[in-house]
């Protein structure tokens, strides 16, 4: 009985994870305008990318 709980259970997180997920990229990607909030989010991203990469291309 109890192995029977265990495998319906299994994979709900998961689930659940992607539905979160989905909600925040359409509430962020609701405006796609030039200031839209996931641009920004984009931006920021790309440009800490960058810093990381400039850094470890500096000689020690």
């Amino acid at each position: 009985m109890k192995s029977r709980m265990l495998r319906r259970s299994s994979g709900q997180a998961m689930v659940e994870y992607l539905l979160v997920c989905a909600a925040l990229m359409l509430a962020l990607g609701i405006s796609m305008g030039p200031d839209s909030s996931l641009l920004t989010l984009i931006e920021a991203f790309q440009s800490a990318y960058q810093n990381y990469s400039y850094s470890l291309s500096l000689p020690e």
